[in-house]
C-alpha cells in the first residue's frame, strides 16, 4: 500500500470545550471553581494535549503531506484511498473514527500517558514519527478489529468498534420483538447492547459486573466475565434489564451473534426508539414502530497500527 497523506485527528480538550461554551477562559474558569471543581487540573491536561498535538505535528513534519481535523467533522469527512490515519485522543477517539476510515490503518497515540490508561493507544507522541516510518515501508504490523453493524430494511447502516445500543432515548422501557436463530420473543427492557471483542472490556463488562453484584446480595452463584479478543469473529448481545408480564418475556437474555449469523429486532415503539454506537447519541439510526434492525458481524474491520513487525531474516 502507497500513503501520500497522514489524516491527525484531534479533539477538544473539556476546557475548549468549556470556554466554547462560556465565551472565555476566565468565564470557564469562574463555572468551575464557583462549582468546587478543580480549575488547574482542566489547565494541565489542556496544557499536555497542546504540548503533545505540537510534537506530534512537528515529528510529522516532511514525512508526508499532514491534514489536520477535528473529531467533529470525521463522519461526513472523505478519506482518500491514500490516506492513513492518526488519532491523538482517548480510547473513545479510536473507536469513532475506525467506523469512518475504512480499511485505511489507523495510529493511535496517547497524547497523556499519565491521564489515560489507552488500551488502544499504544504509542507516545515521541513514536509517531517511527510509527508511520514502519507504516509506509510495510513494516507495521496490525491488529484487524472486528466490528458490528445494524442495518435497516430501508439500507441505512451504522457501525460500531466497541457497541451498539438499541432501545429508547429516554429510561422508559423499550418495547419490540427479538429474534436470535430460532427463537424470538416480545421483550420490554431497558435496551438490548451488542458489543464486540474490543467492546467486551467496556460497557460490556458492567453488566457482568451488575450480574456478579445481584449474585453476591442474594447468595447465589456468579457466572465469569465474557472477554473477546479484539480479531474475534463474533458478537455477544445482552439484553438490559428485561421485565416479564403477560406481553413480554425475558427468556432471550444473552447470547453470542456468530459470522453470517443476525439477531434480528423489530420496534414496538411509536417514537423515541433509537440506534447508537459507541456511547455517541448523535451518531444513531431513529428506531421507531414499523422499523426492522438486523445486526451482524460488519464485513468491514477496523486496522489498528500497534507496533513493527520484525526485519526480514530475523
Amino acid at each position: 500500500m502507497t500513503y501520500d497523506k497522514l489524516v491527525l485527528v484531534t479533539r477538544k480538550t473539556r476546557l475548549q470545550q468549556l470556554i466554547a461554551r462560556f465565551g472565555s477562559r476566565g468565564q470557564a474558569k469562574f463555572y468551575l471553581e464557583h462549582a468546587g471543581r478543580d480549575f488547574t487540573d482542566y489547565q494541565r491536561e489542556d496544557d499536555a494535549y497542546a504540548r503533545a498535538t505540537d510534537q506530534v505535528r512537528r515529528a510529522l513534519d516532511g514525512a508526508l503531506r499532514l491534514q489536520t481535523i477535528d473529531r467533529a467533522i470525521v463522519p461526513t469527512f472523505l478519506f482518500a484511498p491514500g490516506d492513513a490515519v492518526i488519532t491523538l485522543g482517548q480510547d473513545g477517539l479510536v473507536a469513532n473514527v475506525a467506523k469512518y476510515a475504512g480499511e485505511r490503518p489507523i495510529i493511535a497515540i496517547n497524547p497523556d500517558p499519565d491521564r489515560f490508561d489507552g488500551v488502544l493507544l499504544p504509542f507516545a507522541p515521541r513514536q509517531a514519527a517511527a510509527a508511520v516510518e514502519h507504516l509506509v515501508a510495510g513494516r507495521a504490523a496490525l491488529r484487524a478489529t472486528t466490528l458490528a453493524e445494524a442495518q435497516l430494511a430501508d439500507g441505512q447502516r451504522l457501525l460500531a468498534f466497541n457497541d451498539l445500543f438499541v432501545g429508547a432515548r429516554s429510561h422508559v422501557s423499550a418495547r419490540y420483538t427479538l429474534r436470535a436463530r430460532t427463537a424470538a420473543e416480545t421483550q420490554s427492557s431497558s435496551g438490548v447492547l451488542i458489543a464486540t471483542g474490543a467492546g467486551s472490556t467496556g460497557w460490556l463488562s458492567s453488566m457482568f459486573n451488575m450480574a456478579a453484584g445481584l449474585a453476591a446480595f442474594t447468595g447465589g452463584a456468579a457466572g465469569t466475565p465474557l472477554r473477546l479478543g479484539w480479531e474475534d469473529p463474533r458478537l455477544v448481545y445482552v439484553v438490559r434489564e428485561p421485565f416479564a408480564s403477560r406481553h413480554s418475556q425475558c427468556s432471550l437474555v444473552a447470547g453470542v451473534i456468530a459470522p453470517g449469523e443476525t439477531l434480528e429486532l423489530a420496534s414496538l415503539m411509536p417514537s423515541g426508539g433509537v440506534i447508537f454506537s459507541d456511547g455517541v447519541e448523535a451518531d444513531a439510526l431513529a428506531f421507531d414502530s414499523g422499523a426492522v434492525a438486523r445486526i451482524a458481524v460488519a464485513a468491514q474491520r477496523a486496522r489498528l497500527v500497534v507496533g513493527a513487525r520484525p526485519a526480514s531474516g530475523r
